[in-house]
């Protein structure tokens, strides 16, 4: 578990040597921030709510006193380290009364600091163990398993047919609605361009925590999932009334708004679906919701119907999407073919679409080269590169030539990770969509076109252990899940998860977890009675 911290000092040579002397990497954490004053550290705090702060007493603007009672105001779990030249008894009893953890004296002994420094670090590790371990007894820890089948589900990624797999009874599938949303940051792409990707990732579990601690306050039992960098979606199960569901979604999409623009300072817009969204509705109302976002330049855009439009707008929509599921795919004629298909459709619009047209082919490159960050395959002087070209284009021909650009960025990217990353993740996404299927190294190294040597090497390479203790790992944490969340026999869990006879099933299982599937399910619904 990484942990993130703050420094504070108004001295750049202790800065330095701080990140320098110290073994942060090997501590497990991320330094997300330096600031020369307290107010400075503060405003960090705000944005990364870091779980460690090192602080000196004595800094310009702002004191560490005056900090640490402002920091405490927003974060009362964060650990402080303070440095001080006091020795006075009483003054250290007041730096713990406003909640110091640990204080070194100046001038710093390092090998003091490194050892303070780890100690709170563990301490930090324990309490949040301690904390997960809790909140799963309590049954307010939200199920990771869960999470991942409704992202699976908006991604279009799981069966919902009889065979398929989830939590739930397959009879319960229309009982099961969600109030759905979007929640995007405006520009994320260019307002993050010269970011670091430690700095992106630390902002974005800064802006979760947020959206998770406004939904809490709010009291709603929501779930909320990453979709890619400054996107979440977020998922509420309904029982209400249908017609109660705008209302409701407008009043929390508000509050999101207020909370997260206040908290992260940037500018976040939300999409919702005015209507409760059955389960296996969820994926076509995401896209439409996504679409519909980009699309529309307001803060707050309701989403009123489904169906697909056939205006200039949806259809640019649907090719980029496109162009973007080629890229994906790492294919070059299924790319190739939507960017020519969407150069002729907008060489054939009439005069009067021209404008629209350009606002929204602007909108969607920088979607797409949202998606290539993403996909890591586009490097920052790449994209530094395409946003200058982007200002200068005032054509619908001279953005063309930028998408343009952009797609063979995009191949280019994606060709040169095919050998080892790409085909890694290519194998995780495999094994994530078929381990109910049975199959074997020959299958999923014949999907990549490459040979079931060539591949084991690399799996065990880059995952640290081989394919079929990830893939038997994979398959037991699901079944594991599945007979704590479902009513389903042993039998069809066993096949749920690419095991046809119970007895291997349940074989496997056993040296897996110690226990046979029965006995693991009837001894923890047992418990769970009993709390």
């Amino acid at each position: 578990m990484r942990l993130t911290a703050i420094l504070a000092d108004d001295e750049p040579n202790i800065l330095r040597n701080l990140q320098g002397v110290i073994p942060w990497d090997e501590l497990g954490i991320d330094i997300v921030g330096t600031g020369k004053n307290g107010l400075e550290a503060y405003e960090l705090c705000e944005r990364f709510a870091p779980d460690l702060v090192m602080s000196d007493i004595r800094m310009p603007h702002m004191d560490g006193i005056a900090f640490i009672h402002k920091l405490r105001e927003i974060n009362e779990d964060c650990k402080v380290l303070m440095v001080t030249g006091y020795q006075d008894f009483e003054y250290v009893r007041s730096l713990l009364r406003i909640g110091v953890s640990d204080y070194i004296l100046k001038p710093i002994d390092y090998e003091e600091l490194e050892n303070s420094i780890r100690k709170l670090a563990n301490d930090i590790r324990d309490r949040k163990h301690q904390a997960q371990e809790e909140q799963m007894k309590l049954g307010k820890l939200q199920n990771l398993v869960y999470e991942k089948v409704l992202q699976d589900v908006i991604l279009n990624d799981l069966d919902l047919s009889a065979d398929g797999y989830l939590p739930i009874d397959r009879a319960d599938f229309e009982a099961v609605t969600y109030l759905l949303a979007i929640l995007d940051v405006d520009m994320y792409s260019e307002h993050t361009l010269t970011w670091s990707e430690p700095e992106r990732k630390a902002w974005n579990l800064a802006a979760r925590k947020v959206l998770h601690h406004v939904l809490a306050e709010e009291r709603e039992a929501a779930t909320i999932l990453q979709m890619r960098e400054g996107e979440w979606a977020l998922l509420l199960p309904w029982t209400g009334a249908a017609e109660e569901a705008p209302a409701k979604l407008e009043a929390l999409a508000a509050t999101l708004l207020q909370e997260v623009n206040r908290a992260v300072d940037v500018g976040i817009r939300v999409g919702y679906y005015v209507s409760p969204v059955p389960l296996g509705e969820l994926s076509a109302t995401y896209r439409k919701l996504q679409r519909d976002l980009q699309l529309t330049p307001a803060a707050v855009v309701p989403c009123r119907e489904t169906r697909e439009t056939a205006d200039a707008s949806g259809t640019l929509w649907d090719l980029v999407a496109e162009i973007v599921a080629g890229l994906k795919q790492v294919s070059r004629p299924a790319t190739l073919d939507a960017l020519q298909r969407l150069q002729a459709m907008l060489e054939g619009l009439p005069g009067t679409s021209m404008t629209r047209a350009y606002q929204m082919l602007h909108y969607l490159i920088l979607h797409v080269l949202r998606e290539l960050r993403e996909m890591n395959a586009v490097t920052p002087a790449e994209e530094e590169q395409m946003w200058g070209q982007l200002d200068k284009s005032e054509s619908i021909p001279l953005l063309l030539q930028v998408m343009t650009q952009l797609v063979a960025i995009g191949l280019e990217g994606t060709n040169k990770k095919k050998n080892s990353e790409l085909l890694m993740a290519s194998a995780k996404e495999y094994i994530r969509t078929q381990y109910s299927n049975d199959f074997g190294i020959e299958d999923i190294a014949g999907s990549l076109g490459i040979s079931a040597s060539y591949f084991s090497l690399l799996f065990k390479q880059h995952f640290g252990e081989t394919f079929v203790e990830y893939l038997t790992k994979h398959r037991m944490e699901i079944a594991k899940s599945l007979l704590l969340h479902s009513d389903k026999s042993i039998t069809d869990i066993g096949r749920a998860v690419g095991y046809a006879e119970r007895r291997y099933f349940t074989k496997v299982f056993q040296k897996f977890t110690g226990e046979i599937p029965s006995e693991y399910r009837e001894k923890r619904t047992e418990n769970s009675s009993r709390d």
